[in-house]
């Protein structure tokens, strides 16, 4: 399904390779070819000049050389960056797939509160959606979960009062987002080099929406019009997995942050994203992840000139 970005905005408190803090980065339509876009010469001079990087350079050719020489694709091969910490920024996520909210309910260290501070207790919750006007929130620590029309989220959830009935926002950190968006697209059954694949991919696409939200309240929606988020119904192991082999690993092409567009299949992909250019099809890694490729093979495959980066904290 095509998916677009909206209004413009900032990154205060990330880099992506090198882009320094308070600066807002390029972004692509990635196409296969004849694209243009405006390199960040800071993000670039991270992605070819920094120090750790040159020294992790360094070790693999050492590695190289013991290895088995790597099979050629017929495409480009994205490098893996070198392992580094990354941040996490927090993401706001509306739970559209949620409304009407019809029942609420909390398990485990759960804090509820009205706007003013006022306690809610579990047992006014679902009298509140009925009769309540204020904005409230309910805050998860730890291993508690809070369900809407019994799907549980982890996080934060701010619930505002509309026309239509209550909204409700799901404010989460990126990295545990990814988790649920991998199990949501994917079969965690897959290949977990395939999960991988999407990981990068949903990563990509939700920092473009950390940058550029979709509206003055949320980043991102839950449903396929941006891309698919369960909670914590869609997390599994294999998804987790997945997310922390890739953790902080996003698409760069040029400079900027790549769209990452993706789809079911190949047909689907053509005929949602082929105006645009490169899109994933799911099922393709899928494949290409039993044909023995590794992640970023399949993201070379599909995303042909990207690069592979990390997110790093400014600094």
């Amino acid at each position: 399904m095509l998916r677009r970005w909206a209004l413009l905005g900032c990154l205060p408190v990330l880099a992506v390779g090198g882009l320094a803090m308070g600066r807002a980065p390029s972004f692509n339509w990635f196409r296969a070819s004849g694209a243009e876009a405006t390199a960040d010469p800071l993000l670039e001079a991270l992605l070819h000049d920094d120090q750790s990087e040159m020294a992790a350079k360094q070790k693999e050719r050492a590695q190289a050389q013991k290895a088995p020489p790597p099979q050629p694709r017929g495409f480009p091969v994205p490098r893996v960056p070198p392992a580094a910490d990354s941040p996490n920024p927090l993401l706001r996520i509306a739970l559209l797939s949620q409304t009407p909210i019809r029942t609420v309910t909390i398990e485990g260290p759960v804090s509820c509160r009205r706007v003013d501070g006022q306690p809610l207790e579990s047992h006014q919750l679902n009298p509140w959606l009925q009769r309540g006007q204020d904005p409230w929130f309910c805050q998860a620590i730890d291993t508690g979960r809070i369900a809407l029309n019994g799907r549980p989220y982890p996080g934060l959830i701010e619930f505002q009062r509309q026309a239509s009935g209550w909204s409700a926002v799901n404010v989460l950190d990126l990295e545990t987002y990814v988790a649920s968006v991998v199990g949501a697209e994917m079969p965690s059954s897959w290949r977990s080099e395939a999960l991988k694949a999407q990981a990068v991919a949903a990563r990509s696409y939700a920092l473009v929406h950390l940058v550029r939200p979709a509206s003055q309240d949320y980043n991102l929606g839950d449903t396929t019009r941006w891309q698919a988020y369960a909670g914590l119904s869609s997390t599994t192991n294999p998804s987790r997995e997945a997310t922390a082999a890739t953790r902080g690993m996003v698409l760069s092409y040029r400079g900027g942050l790549v769209e990452s567009l993706y789809a079911a299949s190949s047909d689907i992909s053509r005929e949602a994203h082929g105006h645009l250019g490169a899109s994933m099809s799911q099922t393709g890694a899928q494949q290409l992840a039993t044909e023995g490729l590794r992640f970023n093979e399949i993201l070379g495959r599909y995303y042909m000139g990207a690069a592979l980066a990390r997110l790093r904290s400014d600094g």
